[in-house]
């Protein structure tokens, strides 16, 4: 069973192939602490886009994960890079996903800052 999110504006729209999550991931760096989001992680199969053209990247320190933001609204809906055990992931903005039920999510905090 697929979920969908998309943006603030609409732009940017993106479905998972995959069950909604239960649990989530909080990161305390420098750019998702100021973003504010809760991450689901999915191979990037499962992961489809609509919107490209609309989507502008954004890497800092090592430049190995996307930001990836809406270039009219600039909301993050998503972001993407390479796991530890090497496949090609997507980290899904839950706050994107209008069923999610963020209350019930168990939150998983990655101290990010000290990476």
């Amino acid at each position: 069973m697929a979920f969908q999110g998309s943006c603030h504006c609409g732009a940017v729209k993106f479905s998972v192939d995959a069950e909604m999550p239960s649990e989530a991931m909080d990161c305390n760096c420098s750019i998702c602490r100021r973003k504010g989001v809760l991450m689901a992680f999915y191979p990037v199969a499962k992961v489809k886009v609509e919107g490209e053209a609309s989507l502008q990247a954004y890497k800092f320190n090592k430049h190995v994960l996307s930001h990836w933001f809406c270039k009219t609204c600039g909301i993050h809906a998503f972001g993407g890079g390479i796991s530890p055990d090497g496949k090609e992931m997507r980290a899904i903005n839950l706050r994107c996903v209008p069923e999610a039920d963020l209350d019930s999510l168990t939150v998983q905090h990655f101290d990010g800052a000290a990476v």
